[in-house]
C-alpha cells in the first residue's frame, strides 16, 4: 500500500480529517518465529486488513540478546513466518510491520530478519520495496545528551554516569510509531525495525490514516500479543478494527473468542498501571474504557483517550557484561535432605566458600554463586504461598567470575559437594543425581540490563535511521 500524504503531524495527531472510515489490523502472533496457523492469516485477508503487524522482539527473555546481538528465535522459524506473511502483504497489497528485530532490537538482528526476507522475496518472486529502521545508539553520542541534561532515570533507576554508557556492549533506543510512518511515508511496503515499542507496530498505520489516538494506541496495546487477548491464546492471531468512536477485536481462529474480561485483561500484562501506558509521545489511559460483546466472539471497546506529553522521549537499553558463569545441577530425592532442604543448601554455601580457600586461594569478593532450588522456592523464594514440603527438588549452581577458567574452576570444586554432601546429623553418604555429564556447564558471557532511563529528543525521528533496499527480481 501507498500511504496517502501527510497524514501524520509526527507528535500531536489530533484534530486530523481522517482519511479512511476504519483501519483494520492483522496480528497473526504474538512473536514472529512464534508459528501460527496459516488458515487464520487467510481468514484475516478475508476481513480487509490495511497492514499486517508483528513483533520481532521484546526483552522478556533477559538481556543476553540484546547484550549479544543473537536473536532468540531460530533463523528457520523466522524464515517459515516471514514466507507466509510476505506473500499475504504482497496479495493483499498492504504493508507488513515488524518491530524489534532479531529479538532485542538491534542494527545485526534488523540485517538478520532483512536477509530472510530478500530470500523469501527472491524465491517467491515478490516485487516488495523494503525499509530497515536501526535504533543501536553509540555511547558517545548519549554522553552528549547526558552532559545536555537530556537523559532522566525512571523509577527505581538512579541518575545515568557515562562510564556506564561505556560498559555497555550495545543500547539501543525504543522508536514509537513515528519511524514507522516515515519509512511508509517513503513508500516501503515491508517495514523491518530495530527496538520499537510492541504497540507502535500496529498503531503506525492507524495514526497515519487519521484515527484517533486514544483507541488506535488501546487497540495496539490489547494486540501485541496476538491471542493471549483470546479464550484460546495458542491459537493464532487476532483482528482489530479501528474507527473514529473506538475498536472492535476478535480472533483470527474460529475454536478462539474475545470476551470482555479476556480484552481488558491484557491492560494488567506488562503494565504498572492497568490503566495507563506510556508511549514515547504521551499516555494512554482506559480508565474511562467500556467493553462490550457484540456477539460471541467480538468485543467492542470505547472511551480510551490518549494524553500528549509535553516532551517526547525515547527509553534506552543497555546490557553489559557481569562476568562469566558456569552451571551445575543436581537432583535430590533423599528424603531427610528434601526435609531439610533450606538448611543443606547453606550448608553447601558455607562449606563451598570454605574449600574455595582452601583449594583456589580465592576470597569471596573473587567470584559469586547462587544456589536455586527447584521444586522447593527457586522461583518466589521466601514470598511462596505454598511451604508443602517437596517429594524430590532440583538444585542449580550458577558461579559468575570475572573469567569462565575462574568460574569453572569454582564449580568443580562443588562438585563432589553437589553429589554427596550430608546434613551434620546423617550417617550415611547420601547419592545425589547430577543431569549432565560433565556437570559444569560453562555458559560464556552473563550479561545484565543497565539502562532504565529516557532521552528528551526534539524530534521523534532523529535517534533512528532509515534505509530503504528496492525490489530486486532476477
Amino acid at each position: 500500500m501507498t500511504p496517502p500524504v501527510d497524514p501524520v503531524d509526527g507528535v500531536h495527531q489530533v484534530d486530523r480529517v481522517p482519511l479512511v472510515e476504519r483501519v483494520g489490523i492483522l496480528v497473526p502472533s504474538g512473536m514472529l518465529g512464534a508459528g501460527f496457523d496459516p488458515a487464520t492469516v487467510e481468514r484475516g485477508l478475508t476481513l480487509n486488513p490495511d497492514v499486517i503487524a508483528v513483533d520481532g522482539g521484546s526483552t522478556d527473555s533477559g538481556p543476553y540478546y540484546l547484550g549479544t546481538g543473537q536473536a532468540k528465535t531460530t533463523a528457520a522459524a523466522v524464515l517459515r513466518d516471514l514466507r507466509i506473511l510476505l506473500k499475504a502483504a504482497a496479495t493483499a497489497r498492504i504493508p507488513l510491520i515488524i518491530g524489534s528485530c532479531g529479538t532485542g532490537g538491534t542494527d545485526s538482528g534488523v540485517d538478520l530478519v532483512a536477509d530472510i526476507v530478500a530470500t523469501v522475496l527472491a524465491e517467491e518472486r515478490l516485487d516488495l520495496k523494503v525499509a530497515t529502521i536501526y535504533s543501536e545508539q553509540t555511547a558517545a553520542n548519549l554522553k552528549e545528551q547526558l552532559n545536555a541534561g537530556r537523559i532522566q532515570p525512571l523509577t527505581p533507576a538512579t541518575q545515568l554516569t557515562a562510564q556506564t554508557l561505556e560498559d555497555c556492549s550495545r543500547i539501543v533506543g525504543m522508536m514509537g510509531h513515528e519511524p514507522l510512518v516515515e519509512a511508509l511515508r517513503g513508500g516501503a511496503d515491508v517495514v523491518l525495525a530495530g527496538r520499537a515499542t510492541d504497540t507502535a507496530v500496529a498503531a503506525a498505520v492507524p495514526l497515519m490514516l487519521g484515527m484517533p489516538a486514544g483507541p488506535t494506541w488501546h487497540a495496539a496495546k490489547i494486540v501485541e500479543c496476538g491471542g493471549q487477548c483470546t479464550t484460546n491464546p495458542r491459537a493464532g492471531g487476532v483482528f482489530a478494527t479501528i474507527d473514529q468512536g473506538g475498536f472492535t477485536i476478535e480472533p483470527l481462529h474460529p475454536d478462539s473468542a474475545c470476551t470482555p474480561i479476556s480484552v481488558a485483561a491484557h491492560m494488567l500484562y506488562e503494565t504498572v498501571n492497568p490503566f495507563q501506558m506510556r508511549e514515547p509521545a504521551g499516555t494512554l489511559v482506559v480508565t474511562d474504557a467500556t467493553y462490550h460483546a457484540l456477539d460471541d466472539r467480538r468485543v467492542r471497546v470505547e472511551g480510551s483517550r490518549f494524553e500528549h506529553a509535553d516532551q517526547h522521549t525515547i527509553k534506552l537499553e543497555g546490557a553489559k557484561i557481569t562476568g562469566y558463569e558456569t552451571v551445575s545441577f543436581t537432583g535430590i530425592r533423599d528424603p531427610h535432605i528434601v526435609a531439610n532442604i533450606e538448611e543443606w543448601a547453606e550448608l553447601l554455601g558455607t562449606v563451598l566458600t570454605e574449600r574455595v580457600t582452601q583449594t583456589l586461594g580465592m576470597n569471596e569478593y573473587q567470584y559469586a554463586f547462587d544456589i536455586r532450588l527447584y521444586g522447593h522456592n527457586a522461583i518466589l523464594q521466601h514470598i511462596d504461598p505454598d511451604p508443602s514440603p517437596a517429594r524430590e527438588v532440583g538444585v542449580m549452581l550458577i558461579v559468575n567470575a570475572p573469567d569462565q577458567a575462574v568460574a569453572t574452576a569454582v564449580a568443580k570444586v562443588a562438585n563432589p559437594l553437589m553429589l554427596h554432601l550430608p546434613l551434620p546429623d546423617m550417617s550415611y553418604l547420601p547419592s545425589l543425581a547430577f543431569a549432565t555429564s560433565p556437570a559444569e556447564m560453562e555458559r560464556g558471557a552473563a550479561y545484565e540490563f543497565v539502562l532504565n532511563h529516557v532521552v528528551e529528543v526534539d524530534s521523534p525521528t532523529s535517534m533512528f535511521r532509515v534505509q530503504t533496499r528496492e525490489p530486486s527480481l532476477a
